[in-house]
């Protein structure tokens, strides 16, 4: 066993001794050491649960006769981080995350681990470090909230911010926005719409890292306890038939993942996500595939923000592996790969049922025959740009607007909430890329601003930031390359033309070339008022958003 580096043998006589103070007893030392990731804290609502969670695993680990050691990771909340400084700080967590991970596992020498996230940068963190370390993991999240429900409805924490945006259009009255406050995130567990963090737990059982049901139980239901025994009784298994995350995060997984992806309808901020985390296991994953993909894949979800059923109705019909089954009918998942069950996915899948067609549409009964992500490219996004295809209205799917340019989000909120942006705008919020940010911060205020205020189905919004997977409409980030990089977005004039065509893959700048070369004389970006601290390293490190964002490694990238 790997641990047998600080448990066996004379020179690690040392080492058992510090083993002899932490409490372990002999008898625990010859067992294989699993570490378990906790995410646990009190500040983020879907890691708030993730201290039951982890004493289930470590009961699994032992009942499976493995020795348990928690150690933890940090994690930030992106709703109580969003629209300020904070948010700046959400995307970066994912490489701490991954390298403090790497740290922890190598520094100990574990024998395998648990990773136990929830909520947006914790769950590809992990699983960057997964791919990285390569040592025998399995993932095991704290799930979902349920839906809050408001006069009747179903509701989630992107309703709230859209609510905040209908009473400054005066559609709503501050009373009805308190009873929002009040009831719309009703549990703990990660929000309950198809956001970031359920995006991402999902598509850890399409890759084949995390068990059934990992993705879509729901936080609140003892099955999710039960599931993470079963994750501590597995990694036991894993270890000892040695299955590592390469062994598992292959070229054809990632392409399953891609492809659920698609199915799902999942937050754009996976196009960042699944890059970084398959280059970590050594696979290229560009965003040219996306757009073959989707071609080929339907839409089978619209769960909230893009419609009106939620992660718990997702778990009821089936879960994602109902989902794996329907795509199995156009033969558009490689089914021999492996996974953490230490059986190929077609094995796993093989029993599984929709049971809801109206909240898993059959493959002969799409939402629509592409998927629910586009990747545009044009002269104002020559690396390209993301777009949550099926969360975007149809009139909005070719739209063609004078541009409403502003260089930092605060700025663009206030011009929304002021009512200076008008039907058939455009408006382009630049500077707030991985560099221009620094961080790439979300732009869930001003998209749910625009929603809240009546203008989703007139109004698209561009950035080389990137959105919250509360975002809806005609919300296309990632544009790359970004502004402080001089990149076409950081030419825009008030005013410009712009012409989006989401079925075509197309984002352009009605302006001429020789124009835009006229403008790119003597540019120098904005610059930025972070001036030391981890951003600062950060800014000097990342790389485009068209690569996943990850940073610069000496001699490769």
């Amino acid at each position: 066993m790997k641990s047998d580096n600080v448990k066996c043998g004379t020179q690690q006589a040392p080492h058992r001794s510090l083993f002899n103070a932490l409490g372990f007893t002999e008898e625990e030392r010859k067992r294989p050491m699993i570490g378990i990731v906790s995410s646990y804290n009190e500040i983020v609502p879907g890691h708030m649960n993730l201290d039951k969670i982890v004493e289930a695993v470590k009961m699994g680990v032992a009942m499976a006769g493995g020795m348990p050691v928690v150690f933890p990771a940090i994690a930030v909340c992106d709703g109580i981080a969003m629209g300020h400084i904070g948010m700046k700080y959400s995307l970066v967590t994912r490489d701490l995350i991954a390298d403090s991970t790497e740290c922890m596992a190598i520094a100990h020498q574990f024998d395998g681990l648990v990773m136990v996230p929830n909520c947006d940068k914790n769950v590809p963190g992990l699983l960057m470090a997964a791919a990285r370390v390569n040592i025998p993991t399995i993932f095991v999240s704290g799930g979902p909230m349920l839906a809050g429900h408001v006069k009747g409805q179903k509701r989630s924490l992107s309703s709230m911010f859209e609510a905040v945006g209908a009473v400054a259009a005066d559609k709503m009255t501050m009373d009805e926005l308190c009873e929002f406050e009040e009831k719309v995130c009703p549990t703990c567990g990660s929000c309950s719409g198809m956001y970031t963090a359920n995006s991402m737990n999902c598509l850890t059982e399409a890759l084949g890292m995390g068990l059934r049901g990992n993705g879509t139980i729901p936080a609140v239901y003892s099955e999710r306890i039960r599931l993470a025994k079963h994750a501590g009784m597995q990694i036991v298994e894993l270890v000892n038939k040695n299955i590592r995350p390469r062994d598992i995060m292959t070229k054809d997984a990632f392409l399953n993942a891609l492809t659920t992806d698609m199915a799902l309808g999942c937050s754009t901020n996976s196009m960042l996500h699944l890059p970084a985390i398959a280059n970590e296991a050594g696979v290229d994953l560009n965003l040219d595939i996306a757009n073959e993909l989707s071609a080929k894949t339907p839409n089978l979800c619209h769960l909230a923000p893009a419609g009106p059923t939620y992660m718990e109705d997702l778990n009821e019909a089936g879960g994602v592996y109902a989902v794996l089954k329907e795509l199995t009918k156009k033969n558009l998942l490689n089914l021999d790969v492996m996974t953490v069950t230490g059986k190929t996915m077609g094995e796993n899948i093989k029993n599984a049922v929709n049971l809801n067609p109206e909240v898993i549409r059959p493959v002969e009964n799409p939402y629509s025959t592409t998927g629910g992500i586009a990747v545009l490219k044009g002269n104002l996004a020559p690396d390209g740009s993301v777009v949550k295809r099926s969360a975007v209205v149809p009139e909005m799917l070719e739209h063609t607007g004078p541009a409403r340019v502003f260089d930092c989000e605060e700025d663009a909120i206030s011009a929304i909430k002021g009512g200076k942006i008008v039907p058939g705008d455009v408006v382009v919020i630049r500077y707030e890329g991985p560099k221009g940010g620094p961080g790439m911060r979300e732009m869930l205020n001003p998209t749910s601003a625009i929603a809240g205020m009546g203008l989703g189905a007139s109004v698209a919004l561009i950035t080389d930031g990137r959105f919250s997977g509360a975002s809806r409409g005609a919300s296309i980030g990632h544009v790359s390359p970004e502004a402080a990089l001089g990149g076409p977005i950081a030419f825009v004039n008030e005013g410009d033309m712009i012409h989006i065509n989401i079925n075509e893959n197309l984002i352009e700048l009605l302006v001429d070339d020789a124009e835009l070369e006229k403008r790119k004389v003597g540019f120098v970006p904005k610059e930025t008022d972070i001036k030391s601290g981890y951003l600062l390293r950060y800014r000097e490190l990342v790389t485009s958003a068209a690569k996943g964002a990850v940073l610069k490694v000496p001699g490769k990238n």
